[in-house]
C-alpha cells in the first residue's frame, strides 16, 4: 500500500507542477505581445478587386495577360517565299510517305506474329533476306524509327511557323 500512496503523491505533484507551468507560459505570452508588435511604419494599399460591373465603368482597359511590353509582335504580312513553302511540302511528303511504310511494315510484323497472312499483295518479299532479330526487335526499331520521324516532321513545321508559314499553305 505504501508504494500505491507514494505513486499517487508523486502523480499529483507532477500534475500540479505541469499545470503552474502551462498557466505561466500563457500568462506571459500576453505580457510579450504589445512589447514585441509595434505598428508597421507604412501601411500596405489593399487591393482592388475587379467585378464583372466594374469593367464596363473603368477608364480605359484592364489587362488581364500583363505588360504591355511583353506581349508578342504581330507577325508581318509581308508573303512567305514560294519556293520555301513548296521545299517544306516536298519535305513533308517525304517524311509522311516514309512513315506511312513503317506503318505497312509493322502492321506486317503483327499479322506474321499472330500467324496471319501478310498484307501485301504475294504475301512474299523477294527482294529482302532472311532476318534473325526477333519480331519484337523489329517492330521496337521501326517504332524509334517512326518516332524520330514524327519528331522531324514536327521541327519542320515549328521552323516554317516561325518564317510565317500558315498549315493551311501546307496542305
Amino acid at each position: 500500500m505504501p508504494r500505491s500512496l507514494t505513486f499517487a503523491t508523486i502523480l499529483a505533484l507532477f500534475a500540479a507542477f505541469s499545470a503552474a507551468a502551462q498557466s505561466q507560459d500563457s500568462s506571459a505570452s500576453p505580457q510579450s505581445r504589445p512589447q514585441d508588435s509595434a505598428p508597421p511604419a507604412e501601411t500596405k494599399k489593399p487591393k482592388k478587386v475587379w467585378t464583372n460591373d466594374d469593367v464596363p465603368r473603368s477608364n480605359g482597359g484592364v489587362s488581364v495577360v500583363g505588360d504591355p511590353k511583353n506581349k508578342p509582335k504581330p507577325t508581318s504580312s509581308k508573303p512567305v517565299d514560294a519556293q520555301y513553302v513548296a521545299s517544306v511540302r516536298k519535305q513533308l511528303d517525304k517524311l509522311q510517305g516514309q512513315v506511312a511504310d513503317i506503318d505497312k511494315q509493322l502492321v506486317d510484323l503483327k499479322n506474321f506474329s499472330e500467324g496471319e497472312p501478310s498484307t501485301s499483295a504475294s504475301g512474299m518479299k523477294l527482294n529482302k533476306s532472311y532476318d534473325r532479330e526477333p519480331i519484337e526487335v523489329q517492330m521496337r526499331a521501326l517504332r524509334n524509327k517512326k518516332k524520330d520521324l514524327e519528331s522531324k516532321i514536327d521541327a519542320l513545321l515549328d521552323e516554317a511557323r516561325k518564317k510565317g508559314v500558315e498549315s493551311s499553305q501546307l496542305r
